[in-house]
């Protein structure tokens, strides 16, 4: 059975100012981008036995400062062990060519010529007001632009930062993160 990516970014209802557990941050919504079905979605935090077998049907799940945030928030609810995932951090694979970490909007700002819709701590803040659809859309119009600079870098070769000196291009070799796989089925670990 073909597995395709999956692109995941996740609010969450507090911050590591109250909690430095990620897992007891708990998690508002979830946005993904689901390269099987094209389109994206979003999951609340009563909905995420929906979103489990999606991520478990996935080839890699591609985010933005997945490995140290997203996926220790998600292990709270997730029965299985989220380091079974395959993944690919475009934090980590910036953090390991330039050696810094970089905020998402300034790499969209540099590569695409956008911007992030807000930041995170308006998603809590959309939480604590119960503004759902307006913290879905953040969710998912950050998700959807990790996927901008996710392709981008495949088709390009390369993505962007700005520096004292200007935009500077840092090479990227992602293909075979997107294209569909074969490979060996994860084991499930809820009980369906």
């Amino acid at each position: 059975m073909a597995k395709y990516p999956v692109v995941l970014d996740l609010e969450t209802k507090y911050t590591f100012r109250e909690f430095a557990d990620p897992k007891k941050l708990e998690i508002s919504v979830v946005g993904i981008y689901d390269y099987n079905k094209n389109s994206g979605a979003t999951f609340l935090e009563n909905e995420l036995n929906k979103l489990f077998p999606i991520l478990e049907g996935a080839s890699y799940l591609i985010g933005y400062n997945i490995k140290t945030f997203d996926l220790p928030v998600l292990q709270a609810y997730y029965p299985g062990r989220v380091e079974h995932f395959p993944v690919f951090d475009i934090l980590d694979y910036i953090k390991q060519k330039i050696g810094k970490r970089i905020a998402l909007n300034e790499v969209v700002l540099a590569t695409l010529g956008k911007k992030k819709s807000g930041h995170g701590l308006m998603a809590i803040d959309y939480y604590k007001e119960g503004k759902w659809e307006e913290l879905k859309s953040y969710c998912l119009d950050d998700a959807m632009l990790t996927k901008e600079v996710f392709e981008f870098g495949v088709k390009q070769g390369e993505i962007y930062y700005l520096n004292e000196k200007g935009k500077i291009a840092i090479p990227t070799d992602w293909k075979k993160y997107q294209e569909n796989s074969q490979g060996k089925d994860m084991s499930l670990t809820l009980p369906f």
